[in-house]
């Protein structure tokens, strides 16, 4: 063990106080926080889709806000332009020279604010930041700090206004989620509580920085089984030989899949994966990265999901001895 390590009462009392806080101000979306967790601690990136009104930036925002760390918002418009995601070179006159102007993306915390109402041009420009955690700009590369992790909330592609995210935008997103509508007590709650009120405006850091590297630290220590590794590989291959897909899940996504389940057996006591982690996350890992074929119907992720369920499903689930 590391010297200094995070202990696992150290680990629980810490995630805990952020679940809380984000409870706090979400209502009655358990599965979406505890998601949302699970991809800060496993440095991932999170992709919230649904229509508007639902909480998607409310959601980003609380996670941001319960942590004290360098969080920025960039909000997706049309007239967005790549240099104001990533910075730009400008001319100083004092030095004569140009100087790098750093842009909204060098953060802990990116809230990608309706990410698919920006021009494909504008999105990419989050491509090496998200893979690769830098930002290469006149030929010079400016190193992100870590922790970095992007939330990026979109509409769906359906809607007006809106740019369908390329396969290699969505490949880096680490999970996907939806927030749905929520249930009439949620909802009377939500009357209730902010009629003069944002419940974000009392909502303060309840882990610092330096508590974050640690709890990602304590997640990547998280063992994994060969088993648990097979698994997860068959789970993967079984979408790109699946004859209703016409792109399967990517190598990346394997190794995605499995971070995240080691970030679940974490916040669920365990400093062991099991194969219910792989199977609970499969879908919400794999599904967005997957095309379907014409025949079963327009890009989906509804129809993604269910493909995603029924691989899951067929791939035997291994068994120690077994």
């Amino acid at each position: 063990m590391q010297e200094n390590a995070m202990e696992a009462s150290e680990f629980h009392e810490k995630t805990g106080r952020i679940l809380d806080a984000m409870h706090r101000v979400i209502d009655g979306k358990d599965e979406a926080i505890r998601r949302s967790l699970v991809v800060l601690l496993a440095e991932g990136h999170l992709l919230v889709e649904d229509v508007p009104g639902v909480g998607k930036t409310m959601l980003a925002r609380a996670l941001a806000a319960a942590i004290d760390a360098d969080a920025r918002r960039i909000q997706f418009t049309p007239d967005l332009l790549p240099g104001d995601v990533t910075g730009v070179s400008v001319f100083s006159p004092a030095t004569g020279g140009f100087e790098f102007s750093r842009g909204a993306v060098f953060a802990n915390i990116v809230i990608a604010d309706e990410i698919n109402r920006s021009s494909p041009k504008t999105q990419s420009a989050l491509l090496e930041a998200m893979e690769e955690r830098q930002v290469s700009i006149d030929g010079t590369t400016h190193e992100l700090p870590s922790p970095f992790v992007v939330v990026a909330t979109q509409n769906p592609i359906e809607m007006d206004g809106t740019y369908a995210l390329p396969e290699a935008q969505l490949d880096r997103f680490m999970i996907r989620i939806s927030m749905g509508y929520p249930d009439a007590e949620a909802e009377q709650l939500m009357l209730r509580q902010r009629d003069t009120r944002d419940p974000l405006d009392d909502l303060r850091p309840v882990v610092a920085l330096d508590g974050v590297i640690r709890l990602i630290d304590f997640a990547r220590r998280v063992h994994v089984s060969p088993l648990i590794e097979h698994y997860a590989v068959a789970v993967a291959r079984a979408t790109r030989e699946h004859p209703d897909l016409r792109l399967g899940a990517s190598p990346r996504a394997t190794l995605q899949l499995v971070r995240a389940a080691k970030a679940a057996a974490a916040l669920e006591g365990r400093d062991y994966v099991i194969p219910d982690d792989v199977a609970g996350l499969a879908s919400a890992v794999l599904s967005h990265r997957l095309i379907p074929n014409a025949h079963t119907g327009a890009k989906s992720f509804n129809v993604a999901e269910r493909i995603v369920d029924d691989v899951v499903r067929r791939v035997p689930v291994p068994v120690a001895g077994g």
